[in-house]
C-alpha cells in the first residue's frame, strides 16, 4: 500500500557528505514515522535515524553528530543529510515507513535500498 523509491547514494570520499532521499507513494496517509536503516555486507540491518510526523527523531549512536533526519510531510519524503562520512558507514541503505491503521497495529514498508560506499 505504500511504496518507497530511495535516491541519493553513491561513492564519496572519507568526510564526504551525501544526502538520501526517500519518496513515499500510495497510501501514505497515516504515516506515523519513517526511518533509515542499513546494512553492510554479513551484518544485520540496523537502524540510522527515525523520525514521526510531529518531527521527533532518534539516531544510532554511531551516528549521532554527523547525520542528520528530516522530513517534509507535504512531499511524503524523508531525508538524510550524511556528513563526516567513514568508511564503517559503507552499507545499503534502507529506507522504511509505519503506517499505523488503529492504535498500536501498523504496517511496515520498506523501499529496496540504495548503496553508499565511503572510500578511505
Amino acid at each position: 500500500q505504500v511504496q518507497l523509491v530511495e535516491s541519493g547514494g553513491g561513492l564519496v570520499q572519507a568526510g564526504g557528505s551525501l544526502r538520501l532521499s526517500c519518496a513515499a507513494s500510495g497510501n501514505t496517509f497515516s504515516i506515523y514515522a519513517m526511518a533509515w536503516y542499513r546494512q553492510a555486507p554479513g551484518k544485520q540491518r540496523d537502524l540510522v535515524a527515525s523520525i514521526s510526523t510531529a518531527g521527533a527523531t532518534n539516531y544510532a549512536d554511531s551516528v549521532k553528530g554527523r547525520f542528520t533526519i528530516s522530513r517534509d510531510n507535504a512531499k511524503n519524503t524523508v531525508y538524510l543529510q550524511m556528513n563526516s562520512l567513514k568508511p564503517d558507514d559503507t552499507a545499503v541503505y534502507y529506507c522504511n515507513a509505519v503506517r499505523m491503521r488503529e492504535p498500536g497495529i501498523g504496517n511496515s514498508y520498506w523501499g529496496q535500498g540504495t548503496q553508499v560506499t565511503v572510500s578511505s
